[in-house]
């Protein structure tokens, strides 16, 4: 999979697709993903947060489990660093799952600010399975935080 092809996938909801065009586009990324770490992912984020019972189903039977948010700064609308902070910190919450997208220019200089603001306010950043332990995640169910 290249840059492009995440780009196009990104700005696509699987919902307005077909079930086998679903499948293929999970499977395709999960080999991507594992080609680059060694591993296959067992979470997803479905596009713009769109899923239904169709992307459930395929989603269980790939071993996935999709993930939403609760907090996102809308960064494909804006490439203003401050204004992307200050969004994820008036959203953050305790047990939060923030969504950036490093495809965009403001994104990316707006994190070690995000960070550090968190980390005085007392927060500890995990990633989305320490967040979840000790349970683990089970394939073709949402978890929205």
């Amino acid at each position: 999979m290249h840059s492009p092809d995440v780009r196009r996938g990104a700005g696509q909801g699987h919902t307005d697709e077909e079930p086998q065009e679903i499948r293929a586009e999970l499977e395709k990324t999960q080999e991507a993903i594992e080609e680059i770490t060694g591993k296959r992912p067992r979470l997803m984020r479905p596009p713009q947060g769109r899923t239904d019972d169709r992307v459930s189903g395929i989603s269980k039977e790939l071993g996935l489990s999709q993930v939403l948010w609760s907090a996102t700064a809308k960064d494909y609308s804006t490439n203003d660093s401050a204004l992307i902070t200050r969004r994820i910190l008036d959203q953050a919450g305790k047990d939060g799952i923030i969504l950036l997208h490093d495809i965009y220019k403001g994104t990316v200089p707006a994190v070690p600010g995000i960070i550090d603001a968190l980390q005085k306010d007392g927060y500890t950043l995990v990633t989305v399975p320490e967040l979840m332990a000790p349970a683990v995640p089970q394939p073709g169910t949402i978890y929205r935080p």
